[in-house]
């Protein structure tokens, strides 16, 4: 199924919290590097948008092997910026009311959650149980059956935001930190539960490599 949708994976960062001299795009995870796993997850959406900065060149030699018809797009403020800024990058041009994915450089999501995700024909934010070692906390409440997010937390939550988000393309704006302070301001959103895991730390990827073995077998 061809997916009418853009989706910009943030790989801009040096990736120094988890202390391999590589962004975290590029390590190796039981024989993959991340950001191929994300890559044959993506298989099925025809515009991708992939935001590099340090070590720019490794990832392209990566990505292009596999998904040639990708498009770079340069953040030459990535040691000054957070991800929220690589999003805005990568969403220019992206027609009026198109829906942008975000998608972290350092998130694995299960495939079969993020498929569904891929489905869903509105806003939200992708959520899920405490996970990493630094997490962005979610609070949620209850309307007509569904939950929506109010705000985010680095202290306590319902639930670990994930990194996901999809929003509409006029809405990616403004910000050049993180990408829930991006969010913050358009909440309430409606929330979509995955599986996934996310590597911000050392304990992180030895967890994420598990989680591949685990989860995503």
């Amino acid at each position: 199924m061809q997916v009418s949708k853009t989706v910009v994976i943030s790989c801009a960062g040096m990736g120094t919290r988890l202390g391999m001299n590589l962004p975290k795009s590029l390590i190796d995870i039981n024989g993959k590097t991340l950001i191929e796993w994300q890559l044959e997850m993506l298989k099925d959406v025809s515009d991708i948008r992939i935001v590099i900065g340090y070590k720019y060149q490794d990832i392209i030699d990566v990505v292009i092997k596999i998904r040639p018809d990708c498009v770079f797009v340069f953040n030459r403020d990535f040691f000054k910026t957070g991800t929220a800024d690589s999003y805005v990058k990568g969403t220019r041009f992206s027609p009026f009311g198109n829906l942008v994915i975000s998608l972290d450089g350092d998130l694995l999501v299960h495939p079969d959650d993020f498929k569904q995700f891929l489905n869903t024909p509105y806003p939200c934010i992708a959520i899920g149980p405490k996970s990493s070692e630094e997490p962005v906390f979610v609070n949620t409440l209850n309307k007509d059956g569904e939950e929506f997010a109010y705000a985010f937390s680095r202290i306590h939550g319902d639930y670990e935001w994930t990194g996901l988000a999809q929003l509409r393309a006029e809405n990616v704006c403004g910000c050049t930190g993180h990408v829930y302070q991006l969010i913050e301001p358009l909440l309430p959103l409606p929330t979509y539960q995955i599986r996934a895991q996310e590597i911000d730390t050392y304990t992180d990827y030895l967890k994420a490599k598990e989680w591949i073995k685990n989860v995503c077998k």
